[in-house]
Protein backbone atom coordinates (compact mmCIF):
# COMPACT_ATOMS: atom_id res chain seq x y z
CA UNK A 1 0.00 0.00 0.00
CA UNK A 2 1.27 3.43 -0.97
CA UNK A 3 0.27 7.00 -0.51
CA UNK A 4 -0.69 9.87 -2.75
CA UNK A 5 -0.83 13.61 -2.27
CA UNK A 6 -4.16 15.36 -2.56
CA UNK A 7 -5.31 18.98 -2.61
CA UNK A 8 -9.02 19.69 -2.72
CA UNK A 9 -11.25 22.72 -2.23
CA UNK A 10 -14.59 22.68 -0.44
CA UNK A 11 -17.10 25.27 0.67
CA UNK A 12 -19.32 25.32 3.75
CA UNK A 13 -20.58 27.33 6.67
CA UNK A 14 -17.42 26.40 8.63
CA UNK A 15 -14.34 24.19 8.26
CA UNK A 16 -16.06 21.05 9.61
CA UNK A 17 -18.99 21.44 7.23
CA UNK A 18 -16.61 21.96 4.27
CA UNK A 19 -14.52 18.94 5.35
CA UNK A 20 -17.59 16.72 5.55
CA UNK A 21 -18.65 17.86 2.07
CA UNK A 22 -15.17 17.21 0.66
CA UNK A 23 -15.04 13.70 2.13
CA UNK A 24 -18.51 12.81 0.84
CA UNK A 25 -17.67 14.14 -2.63
CA UNK A 26 -14.42 12.16 -2.69
CA UNK A 27 -16.26 8.98 -1.68
CA UNK A 28 -18.73 9.61 -4.49
CA UNK A 29 -15.92 10.27 -6.99
CA UNK A 30 -13.50 7.53 -5.89
CA UNK A 31 -15.68 4.91 -4.20
CA UNK A 32 -16.10 3.70 -0.64
CA UNK A 33 -13.67 0.78 -0.70
CA UNK A 34 -10.70 2.61 0.83
CA UNK A 35 -7.17 3.31 -0.36
CA UNK A 36 -8.37 5.98 -2.81
CA UNK A 37 -5.46 8.37 -2.30
CA UNK A 38 -7.98 11.13 -1.63
CA UNK A 39 -9.48 13.04 1.27
CA UNK A 40 -12.02 10.19 1.50
CA UNK A 41 -9.42 8.37 3.63
CA UNK A 42 -9.35 11.12 6.28
CA UNK A 43 -11.54 11.35 9.36
CA UNK A 44 -10.22 14.65 10.72
CA UNK A 45 -8.24 17.77 9.87
CA UNK A 46 -6.02 20.39 11.46
CA UNK A 47 -6.05 24.06 10.48
CA UNK A 48 -2.99 26.09 9.60
CA UNK A 49 -3.65 29.75 10.34
CA UNK A 50 -2.36 31.68 7.35
CA UNK A 51 -3.59 34.81 5.66
CA UNK A 52 -4.07 34.15 1.95
CA UNK A 53 -5.40 36.37 -0.81
CA UNK A 54 -7.30 33.72 -2.73
CA UNK A 55 -8.11 30.06 -3.21
CA UNK A 56 -5.31 29.90 -5.78
CA UNK A 57 -2.81 31.17 -3.18
CA UNK A 58 -4.01 28.58 -0.65
CA UNK A 59 -3.65 25.79 -3.23
CA UNK A 60 -0.13 26.97 -4.10
CA UNK A 61 0.85 26.96 -0.42
CA UNK A 62 -0.62 23.47 -0.03
CA UNK A 63 1.41 22.09 -2.95
CA UNK A 64 4.55 23.86 -1.68
CA UNK A 65 4.16 22.31 1.79
CA UNK A 66 3.60 18.87 0.24
CA UNK A 67 6.62 19.24 -2.06
CA UNK A 68 8.80 20.27 0.88
CA UNK A 69 7.60 17.29 2.97
CA UNK A 70 6.55 19.67 5.73
CA UNK A 71 6.15 17.70 8.96
CA UNK A 72 2.56 18.95 9.37
CA UNK A 73 1.46 17.10 6.22
CA UNK A 74 3.77 14.09 6.21
CA UNK A 75 1.55 11.23 7.35
CA UNK A 76 -0.87 9.25 5.24
CA UNK A 77 -2.52 8.09 8.48
CA UNK A 78 -2.68 11.55 10.10
CA UNK A 79 -5.31 14.23 9.67
CA UNK A 80 -5.79 16.35 6.56
CA UNK A 81 -4.52 19.91 6.70
CA UNK A 82 -6.83 22.90 6.13
CA UNK A 83 -6.25 26.50 5.03
CA UNK A 84 -9.06 29.06 5.07
CA UNK A 85 -9.21 30.64 1.60
CA UNK A 86 -11.90 33.32 1.91
CA UNK A 87 -15.63 33.82 1.61
CA UNK A 88 -17.67 33.37 -1.54
CA UNK A 89 -20.31 35.72 -2.86
CA UNK A 90 -23.00 33.40 -1.48
CA UNK A 91 -21.60 33.72 2.05
CA UNK A 92 -20.05 30.27 2.24
CA UNK A 93 -16.46 29.94 3.35
CA UNK A 94 -13.84 28.33 1.13
CA UNK A 95 -11.27 25.91 2.53
CA UNK A 96 -8.40 24.07 0.89
CA UNK A 97 -7.71 20.63 2.36
CA UNK A 98 -4.56 18.70 1.57
CA UNK A 99 -2.19 16.00 2.70
CA UNK A 100 -1.17 12.42 2.03
CA UNK A 101 -3.70 9.62 1.81
CA UNK A 102 -3.33 5.86 1.61
CA UNK A 103 -3.65 4.39 -1.85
Amino acid sequence: MGAEQFVTTARGKNAQDAFNRAVEQAKYDHGHSGYTGSIAEKDSFVKIDLVVESEADARKIAWDLLDKNDKRVGSKWGPAVCIYAGRGLDGTKTYVFFGWASS
